[in-house]
């Protein structure tokens, strides 16, 4: 079979260290009856330790070069999903597994997908009971802020209304082919018990759209035509305070605020 040349459009970087993998996979602490699915399988590295473990395993690739790849293994047990990860129905996919378990999501993220599947999985959060991936490590940075903090922002907020952040272990550019020029961080995402619904999470979402608008102006100037001062005093909320010293129990006065305007 020949070789597999890593493609930019995809974002391609190609995991091949087998103690990062190996530390992968011990991180979830698999059960053979886990729903897993695995986002961008590429050249089956972290697929086949998987599979070791468990008799079932869901991959959602976007290659098609590397979905032939994969059939070609010919592998008991291995599910492929052709197509765009950001466009997958998880609800579906979880009612065609078992839909009395929640999905266990795992996989070497395109770095120029990390974000933007993670706020779609936000909205799916109950059907998902843990999320362990490999991203920049200053994604993870800022899913793991704390207020006050540089990193503290948006993403942090969203995140950690609806997830655990554990951040796991750092990954060199040298565990990859081709090497990326950023470093990567291994992380953990499990659902929380308190987790927001998803009708609350829509208002937070709002909430932070308007609080992060501008970092450098106000949280008076940023929320000017939706909440006025004395809106924001009544909230035990400094309006001339910025967002990234907000607590999330604030961003929720807020959101509960602006869903009866």
């Amino acid at each position: 079979m020949k070789q597999h040349r890593a493609r930019k459009r995809f974002g391609q970087n190609f995991l091949q260290d087998e103690s990062i993998i190996s530390r992968m996979v011990a991180a979830m602490k698999l059960l053979p009856d886990d729903q897993v699915i695995e986002v961008g399988p590429g050249l089956a590295a972290l697929t086949l330790p998987l599979l070791e473990q468990l008799p079932q395993l869901t991959v959602v690739e976007i290659d098609r070069d590397l979905i032939d790849r994969l059939k070609a293994l010919n592998l008991s047990g291995l599910s492929i999903h052709e197509g765009d990860v950001l466009k997958v129905d998880w609800h579906a996919m979880s009612q065609t597994m078992d839909p009395n378990k929640k999905l266990r999501i795992v996989g070497n993220l395109p770095y120029n997908i990390g974000t933007p599947l993670l706020l779609e999985l936000l909205n799916v959060h109950p059907f998902v009971q843990d999320i362990h991936v490999m991203l920049q490590k200053e994604v993870v940075d800022r899913l793991h802020a704390q207020t006050g903090s540089r990193a503290y922002g948006r993403l942090s907020v969203l995140m950690q209304s609806v997830f655990s952040v554990t951040p796991l272990f750092n990954v060199p550019a040298a565990a990859f082919d081709p090497m990326p020029k950023i470093e990567s961080t291994v992380v953990r995402l499990r659902t929380r018990s308190d987790a927001l619904s998803v009708e609350t999470l829509s208002s937070l979402q709002q909430t932070t759209r308007l609080a992060f608008a501008n970092k450098r102006k106000t949280l008076r100037n940023n929320f000017k035509g939706h909440l006025d001062e004395i809106a924001l005093q009544e909230l035990d909320i400094n309006p001339q305070a910025r967002a990234e010293t907000l607590e999330l129990d604030a961003f929720m006065r807020l959101a509960s605020r602006l869903e009866k305007t």
